[in-house]
């Protein structure tokens, strides 16, 4: 069976397509405590990443239906980005790989030893 035959029914292929960008992980973390502005998040993410692709992942992650992309009328425009419903439901995923993360670090760093 192909992957896009089981996209929509396997729950493990399709938050593996869902989560395929590099840095939808990372950018879901620093949306669960709350809307951010593009510029601040921008300011959290690693030097590497340019204006472009944090765009184009943004707005990947607003088209799954995970972040909702707010503007506010004013001047300069100010646009926001905050976990939608769904998307907060991610954030038990998120800690649990926190943990699994921290976890890994403390494993390679004993590797190291």
């Amino acid at each position: 069976m192909q992957q896009n035959e089981l996209f929509g029914k396997c729950p493990y292929v399709t938050s593996q397509k869902v989560l395929s960008g590099k840095w939808s992980l990372y950018i879901l973390h620093l949306l669960q405590d709350g809307p951010v502005r593009f510029n601040e998040l921008q300011r959290r993410m690693p030097e590497s990443m340019t204006h472009t692709t944090l765009s184009r992942q943004l707005k990947t992650l607003v088209n799954d239906g995970l972040v909702l992309r707010r503007v506010h009328s004013e001047i300069p425009p100010n646009v926001e980005y905050e976990l939608s419903d769904v998307g907060m439901k991610f954030k038990n995923v998120l800690s649990a790989l926190e943990t699994w993360g921290n976890e890994y670090i403390a494993y390679l760093s004993q590797d190291e030893k």
